[in-house]
């Protein structure tokens, strides 16, 4: 039987118009603007928190990471909490748990208060609101509607990255951190206020969540992105110091615990896989059905997402720490660097939507990618101890124009190819990929950048003639406990030595630190690649544009 290709909206629920048909895309993309400018928002404010809150480059890795760690562990749950009781009733209530951990991160005097505000409570809030913005986009709109609807969303997440640190910056260096966190609370009175006309949809009848499985899943990411971002103290696979908590000190036979965290979080996720089987086949409800993998355009989709995610909050990561550390930019200057991108973004993505009547979907998107790889290998090129800032200009506006074109269509070419019914699991499951890839950005480029710095300085203090050979085990030794440091001056660490050795070790940190952001660019550039590979198994277009409903 012939299906029709549009899906006629229920009788009682009459074809919006006007102000409730767009007026929900503004809600719905003001909400995405917030949750996505949070994740980029501390990037350039990272010299500023390690001086305030008295801690590391590697405690705000955990503080970055985690925000997208927490998103990543319950998007799903969040989506499936929307099908179940309302999509409208858990964008209101993540809302509000938005705003309250907002508040808290912003009077946040210490780390741990911190990741108590913006990356658990935040978090939860975020992973609440965030699936119901997709899912109610794909419910609302149909044809060049969805086409447009999802260009300005994509558009809208597209430029809240790249505001987020012009805006991070300029608040930073003129008034406080803080002030990102306090506008937040704002925000969201104005999204509770707005949200009365999204509409609503019955809650479904039954009212069973897979806590196990939220368990499972938030256990195995957060024990790989341990291993990750721990690297760097730890050593990847022998042991730079052994690991200890609470006193209590693990023997591995002189081996890092990286490996061994990163095993048992891949072990624990394969679990969590047959948990979620078992549970299906039991007629029971999963936090997300293994059939929904069967889709491989929506795979597909779903990982250019996490693999984009990936290389470009690493990048948005290291970036500010060398126009910091070594240009010497305050926060407000560093976002401005940055605006370059922000610009292009801004223009590109609404602009490529228009010409999908023209160009399939699919090519935009591998179109996007392929200049981003480009961008972030001149980048990389151009970057240098003495170089010009101006020479990353081409590289960053480059960036920016790729990512346009990709964010433009990849989420409508997703979630347009599962059903309306499945679309709020299907953006959680597409909202996890894609926090997936932002906390594994974070957490592989950030320990390949302090990797490399510490490689670098211990070739340099090893090739020194200024240090006496008897100093340099000593050095050598404070630069592996202090790895963390060294990203930003090492925290005076080389105050103690006499003046030449200063200076050179002060010269060699710049360079080591210039060295670590190309090596992290190249990361970047490969992740890239790899996204451009698995765009080949994306549909050529949408399938309602093709004339056919979406496959399952």
């Amino acid at each position: 039987m012939v299906q029709p290709t549009k899906k006629p909206l229920p009788a009682n629920e009459p074809e919006p118009t006007g102000l409730r048909k767009w007026g929900s895309l503004l809600v719905l993309s003001l909400a995405l603007a917030i949750i996505i400018i949070d994740t980029t928002l501390l990037n350039v404010s990272l010299e500023t928190l390690i001086r305030e809150l008295h801690t590391t480059l590697q405690s705000l890795q955990w503080v970055i990471s985690a925000y997208s760690l927490t998103l990543a562990a319950l998007t799903v749950t969040g989506g499936r909490l929307g099908d179940i009781f309302g999509r409208k009733r858990m964008f209101r209530l993540g809302a509000f748990l938005f705003a309250i951990g907002s508040f808290i991160a912003s009077i946040s005097r210490s780390v741990p208060t911190l990741i108590l505000g913006e990356s658990i409570i935040e978090g939860i809030g975020a992973a609440l609101m965030m699936p119901a913005t997709a899912s109610l986009l794909v419910a609302k709109y149909r044809g060049h509607d969805r086409a447009i609807a999802f260009g300005i969303w994509g558009g809208v997440a597209a430029a809240a990255s790249a505001v987020g640190p012009i805006l991070g910056g300029f608040l930073t260096t003129h008034f406080s951190w803080r002030w990102g966190f306090r506008i937040n609370v704002g925000v969201v009175a104005l999204l509770l206020a707005g949200s009365s006309i999204l509409g609503d949809e019955p809650a479904a009848g039954r009212k069973t969540i897979d806590w196990v499985g939220v368990f499972l899943s938030a256990l195995g990411l957060f024990a790989i992105v341990f291993g990750i971002i721990e690297a760097s103290s730890y050593g990847w696979l022998h042991a730079l110091k052994p690991f200890a908590v609470g006193g209590w000190e693990l023997d591995l036979g002189g081996l890092s615990i990286v490996p061994f965290s990163i095993f048992a979080g891949l072990l624990i996720l394969a679990g969590f896989a047959v948990w979620e089987w078992h549970v299906e086949r039991g007629a029971g409800v999963p936090i997300v059905s293994l059939r929904i993998f069967q889709n491989r355009s929506f795979v597909a989709g779903a990982s250019v997402v996490g693999v984009m995610m990936l290389a470009q909050n690493g990048v948005i990561f290291s970036l500010p720490v060398f126009l910091q550390s070594v240009r010497n930019l305050d926060a407000f200057h560093t976002g401005l660097m940055l605006l370059p991108m922000s610009l292009l973004l801004l223009i590109v993505s609404p602009s490529a939507a228009v010409l999908t009547k023209r160009v399939p979907p699919k090519r935009l998107v591998q179109a996007g990618l392929v200049v981003n790889c480009i961008a972030l290998l001149a980048l990389r090129w151009a970057l240098g101890v003495d170089t010009p800032l101006t020479a990353l200009v081409p590289g960053l506006a480059l960036y920016g124009i790729g990512l346009g074109l990709v964010l433009s269509q990849i989420n409508n070419l997703t979630l347009s190819s599962v059903p309306v019914a499945e679309a709020g699991e299907a953006s959680g499951v597409t909202n996890t990929f894609r926090q997936i890839g932002s906390s594994l950005g974070a957490a592989i480029i950030g320990s390949v950048l302090l990797t490399s710095i510490v490689v670098d300085l211990q070739a340099a203090v090893g090739a020194s003639p200024q240090i006496p050979p008897s100093a340099k085990p000593a050095i050598d030794s404070m630069l592996r406990q202090q790895s963390s440091s060294l990203a930003f001056g090492a925290g005076g660490l080389f105050d103690q030595l006499p003046p030449a050795m200063r200076d050179e070790m002060i010269a060699a940190r710049r360079v080591a630190t210039t060295n670590g952001n190309r090596k992290a660019l190249l990361y970047g550039a490969g992740f890239i690649l790899l996204g451009l590979l698995v765009s080949t198994r994306l549909p050529l277009r949408v399938p309602e544009q093709e004339g056919r409903p979406p496959k399952a």
